[in-house]
């Protein structure tokens, strides 16, 4: 860590809205950190102040300015959280694992892949029908790589005005380039549609061609995810511009075992029945449906303890399922 008065130096810094002294203290920290062998973080903390360098003194960076312009404004259109939710606590594929792992790696180590003149991947596209992970997928992946998750809100973005829209984007954008975060766009079928479509005003495909711009003008710190249930919509360029897609299907008989089991570890409650039956019972659902199933059983028990029977719930449960039913349609 850097020393204590170098800290309180850095905080002032920001207080005061003082950006050469704060230059200053962050050269120093660099400076310091490489002296002590941390060549990892310093190559992050000089990427960061290269960032900055390269800004113009508007409101693009929201720690100045007396705080918060360009931050309050990135709010419209943003939502930041944190999650919570890891990869153990989701049922993948091996493939689907092994790609987060790699993926990971490539982000920690960019600095020797930059030393050979490569970048890490940082666009990735996930695909399939709703209630499959899409979401949760790029929320692990943020705690994965222990990344702020900004979910973007077309509510605050689409305008009805020409060009208001384009110019919503760029706020967005210019506001991401300035943290090492995830970019989150759900259902990004909406806002990448297919510039060739007859239906779509000619508004939406300069959006969609603005889209396409700034996302690759976005640096490697700053990973876009997308998820889409409609890859068809998309615009074919929209393709180009991710280095992974990844397929996100429906969980076979093997995964919503996994699922029970999972719950059942969980919530510390023995369903009674095999995993492996109650997966077959409920044939063809999507993850979400298998967790909502889990939690629905559960919800009854509790309410009809002390006299509850388990197995029985179970039953009743699972033919209510199966009579009602209808699988979900992509």
């Amino acid at each position: 860590m850097a020393r204590s008065d170098l800290l309180l130096q850095l905080v002032q810094s920001g207080l005061q809205g003082d950006r050469t002294l704060f230059r200053r203290v962050v050269e120093a920290i660099i400076a310091e950190e490489r002296v002590k062998q941390h060549h990892v973080l310093a190559d992050r903390l000089q990427e960061n102040l290269s960032t900055l360098n390269n800004m113009t003194n508007n409101n693009t960076v929201a720690f100045y300015n007396n705080g918060k312009v360009g931050e309050a404004k990135a709010e419209n259109y943003l939502f930041e959280s944190y999650p919570k939710i890891s990869l153990k606590d989701l049922v993948l594929s091996e493939s689907i694992i092994r790609f987060v792992q790699d993926f990971a790696e490539e982000f920690n180590r960019a600095e020797i892949l930059r030393s050979y003149g490569l970048e890490p991947r940082n666009r990735v596209l996930l695909i399939g029908p709703p209630g499959n992970g899409k979401t949760s997928l790029a929320e692990a992946l943020a705690t994965e790589l222990m990344l702020p998750f900004f979910s973007v809100r077309y509510e605050g973005i689409i305008a009805s005005y020409l060009g208001e829209t384009s110019t919503r984007l760029n706020t967005l954008f210019e506001y991401v380039r300035t943290q090492r975060c995830i970019l989150f766009f759900d259902e990004f079928d909406s806002i990448g549609k297919e510039r060739g479509d007859i239906h779509e005003t000619g508004e939406i495909k300069r959006l969609v061609s603005s889209l396409l711009l700034q996302i690759d003008r976005l640096p490697s710190y700053v990973i876009v995810v997308a998820a889409t249930n409609h890859p068809e919509l998309l615009d074919k360029a929209v393709w180009r511009r991710f280095q992974a897609k990844l397929m996100l299907a429906k969980p076979t008989i093997k995964q919503i075992e996994q699922v029970i089991r999972k719950f059942e570890i969980q919530s510390n409650v023995s369903f009674g029945y095999t995993p492996s039956y109650i997966a077959q019972r409920l044939k063809g659902v999507n993850f979400s449906e298998a967790e909502d199933f889990c939690k629905l059983v559960l919800r009854t028990y509790v309410l009809k303890i002390p006299h509850a029977n388990l197995k029985k719930i179970i039953r009743d449960k699972l033919d209510e399922f199966n009579k009602s039913y209808k699988p979900n349609i992509k």
